[in-house]
């Protein structure tokens, strides 16, 4: 099937606005769910006013969070796909008016490599000027383009951490390293209930890259047995909402676990989402 530029264009910038100002049914039904089994009342409380705020996001079509975010691309080409010239050009534009049209808020950092370490030479008031995150793209049967868009806010990243687990031929000790780090992230975090994505590589690429795969197909209403395991453990530590106490420390977990090298050790990710975790649409052409 043949896809034009501006088809490209219209479907990127469609996907980001959906991603910044709505929540898929899963995710709805997930806090219902979590409303309703919530014992204690401030905990309820934040719940439902992050459920109201997601109501309001959707029928104005304004940003769920004032931290934007970062657009993260994910490509799924189909082996007979037809792509236009400037395919990728498209793809950027298509994020450029969507921050736009949000609006983002702008945080392109301006100047040379010093000047954006520094942030010394101001923002761009441009929000289209945001650049995002590099593309992703993988190969899938047929003639179709799936485009994934995430937008990644800067307060998980700063809890989040990529490092060595040596396994010990054990599950159980890999997936003990895996909820100490998550607790650890969701004490720091703040904007409670979190959603915790891993991703489990040979590389510290490969394993970040495990995380975000695990937040772009992650389904809160379809948990693995490590995913439940995760988010049972974090819940145990009744931190709750906004650290108020409660049931509901952790929404859900995503896991991706990819190909495996001989070692002792793994290489695990984590991105400790926030309560609107993880803020994605996709579009397929």
């Amino acid at each position: 099937m043949a896809v034009s530029f501006n088809q490209i264009v219209e479907a990127v910038q469609e996907a980001l606005i959906r991603a910044s100002t709505t929540w898929r049914p899963d995710q709805q039904q997930r806090y219902q769910e979590a409303i309703r089994n919530e014992d204690s009342d401030s905990a309820r409380w934040v719940l439902e006013a992050i459920f109201e705020n997601f109501r309001v996001a959707a029928d104005r079509q304004v940003p769920l969070c004032d931290d934007t975010g970062v657009p993260h691309v994910f490509l799924e080409v189909g082996d007979r796909a037809e792509l236009p010239a400037g395919f990728l050009e498209a793809v950027g534009e298509g994020i450029a008016r969507g921050l736009r049209r949000l609006p983002g808020r702008p945080m392109a950092v301006l100047g040379d490599e010093t000047q954006r370490i520094t942030q010394s030479a101001g923002l761009a008031e441009d929000p289209g000027a945001l650049v995002p995150a590099p593309f992703q793209i993988k190969r899938m049967p047929g003639d179709r383009l799936k485009i994934t868009v995430l937008m990644l806010g800067g307060g998980p990243e700063i809890r989040g951490r990529t490092m060595r687990v040596f396994h010990e031929h054990s599950l159980e000790a890999v997936l003990a390293e895996m909820v100490r780090w998550a607790a650890e992230g969701a004490a720091r975090l703040g904007c409670l209930p979190c959603v915790p994505a891993f991703g489990i590589g040979r590389t510290n690429l490969e394993a970040a890259s495990l995380a975000l795969e695990a937040m772009k197909n992650g389904d809160f209403t379809l948990q693995s047995p490590l995913e439940r395991h995760i988010t049972a453990e974090i819940n145990r530590t009744g931190i709750g909402p906004l650290g108020l106490g409660g049931k509901t420390t952790a929404l859900a977990s995503f896991v991706r676990v990819g190909p495996q090298r001989a070692s002792g050790v793994r290489i695990v990710s984590l991105r400790v989402g926030c309560c609107f975790d993880p803020r994605r649409a996709t579009v397929e052409l």
